[in-house]
């Protein structure tokens, strides 16, 4: 077992003073560095930047986060076209992780299934002032989300579905703090994934104030909605666009089925899905695949749960209390999990 953290991160002002506070802090970090040398092999034959395509994209979904960009921009002396390519999320190949996702009216409980070397270890609450909703929830490539809430109560987790037959366009965690950044509601979110283009395939869970809750499946081709409050990592109604093996995917979604007549309230949904004895938790971080948090979101109290690795009593933070100028008084959250492997924003990987 090894001992992890995320950084918890808030603040409160512009998009672009917020990306170069981000900046800022990330000149010291092992991100950048590991980054580069996770990326390297990569590097020129997918990180194409165009980029006047990507800054009419940003202008018509998100001009605000278009500033974020600028702001890292500036404090990294980066020129955008790098920047984008580390920041954007846009065009990035994304790996091939697990995740599952369990909702009832009140709550969405998420577990994040990847790889240790792919996780940021960065916690973030942003409040902007000029314009876009405060929104609470992990980072991934520093400005996208990995799921999260937002200050109208609008949750989101994705699942990945599949990666082949990709199209140009924005990626999972951009896209997951696009809804949140812009979104006031599920109709909104379902709106916009209906509109903005997808690199890859993925579902889109979404859960909101008025207790509804919907799974989007959306790829660069199309974008169906239906209800369930179970999401692994494979499609329903566009079943032509997953992968041909699904036995983890099933696996998974037949665990949380089965123990769903069980799930009596929110910690027993919490622990269905961050406990090692249930059939969801994962260890398998050598295969992209492992349970690096569990996030759990209740909207209408606006409060996070949250826990690194398995077997964790969630850490419960005040959203609605923090949305009222109280900053939180730690500054990590700490966990463990059973892998040699570290966060990239932990030590330099060699």
């Amino acid at each position: 077992m090894k001992q992890v953290y995320s950084d918890i991160i808030q603040f409160r002002g512009t998009h672009f003073d917020f990306g170069y506070k981000q900046g800022e802090l990330l000149r010291d970090s092992f991100i950048l560095p590991n980054r580069r040398k996770q990326w390297k092999s990569q590097y020129k034959r997918h990180f194409i930047v165009d980029l006047p395509k990507v800054k009419y994209m940003f202008l018509t979904f998100a001009p605000t986060i278009w500033e974020e960009l600028r702001g890292l921009a500036t404090a990294l002396h980066y020129d955008m076209e790098t920047t984008i390519r580390e920041f954007g999320g846009y065009y990035l190949e994304y790996g091939q992780s697990g995740c599952s996702i369990f909702t009832n009216a009140d709550y969405m409980m998420r577990n994040y299934d990847n790889a240790p070397a792919s996780y940021e270890g960065r916690y973030v609450l942003f409040q902007p002032t000029d314009g876009g909703y405060a929104t609470i929830g992990p980072s991934m490539q520093i400005t996208g989300r990995t799921d999260g809430m937002n200050e109208k109560g609008l949750t989101m987790g994705y699942n990945f579905t599949n990666r082949v037959k990709s199209n140009d366009g924005f990626v999972c965690n951009m896209i997951g703090r696009i809804i949140l950044q812009t979104c006031a509601t599920i109709d909104d979110a379902v709106n916009l994934l209906e509109q903005i283009p997808h690199r890859h395939a993925f579902s889109y869970v979404l859960l909101d104030k008025s207790r509804d809750s919907v799974i989007v499946e959306a790829s660069s081709r199309q974008v169906k909605v239906r209800q369930s409050s179970i999401c692994t990592n494979h499609f329903k109604i566009l079943t032509e666009e997953n992968r041909s093996r699904l036995h983890d995917s099933l696996k998974r979604e037949q665990a949380l089925k089965r123990s769903q007549p069980q799930v009596t309230d929110e910690y027993a949904a919490f622990q269905l899905l961050n406990s090692s004895t249930h059939g969801v938790y994962s260890n398998k971080y050598g295969a992209w695949a492992g349970t690096l948090h569990t996030a759990g979101y209740f909207p209408n109290e606006m409060s996070t749960w949250f826990a690194l690795g398995g077997d964790r009593k969630p850490l419960i933070l005040s959203f609605e209390n923090w949305l009222e100028g109280n900053d939180l008084p730690i500054k990590q959250i700490k966990g463990w999990i059973d892998s040699k492997e570290v966060f990239v924003n932990m030590e330099e990987i060699f």
